[in-house]
């Protein structure tokens, strides 16, 4: 069982930054792949961003060049630095891990930017 807590979210201007964190307790052993979901208003959740435990990164093409996963094994956290942030970007941000497939899921960190 893998406990997820992500933090950072906020309000912030268009063209602005913000950095979510991710922090995993319990068996972090068994993640082999960490990711960033997101979920607006009256639209599916999407998959903004993972990385895997080989370092293999992946980005929905909405965020290509502005933002960046990044992990630190020796806090068992993931990051997601999100750089000239778009009102489009406003959603709710989970994050997931699991083996093969994402099977744990935080609590959600809402990310409003303003125009």
């Amino acid at each position: 069982q893998v406990q997820l807590v992500e933090s950072g979210g906020g309000l912030v201007q268009a063209g602005g930054s913000l950095r979510l964190s991710c922090a995993a307790s319990g068996s972090i052993f068994s993640i082999n792949v960490w990711g960033w979901y997101r979920q607006a208003p009256g639209k599916q959740r999407e998959l903004v961003a993972d990385i895997t435990s080989g370092g293999n990164t992946y980005y929905a093409d909405s965020v290509k060049g502005r933002f960046t996963i990044s992990r630190d094994n020796a806090k068992n956290t993931v990051y997601l630095q999100m750089n000239s942030l778009k009102p489009e970007d406003t959603a709710v941000y989970y994050c997931a891990a699991g083996k093969l497939l994402f099977t744990s899921w935080g609590q959600g960190t809402q990310v409003t930017v303003s125009s």
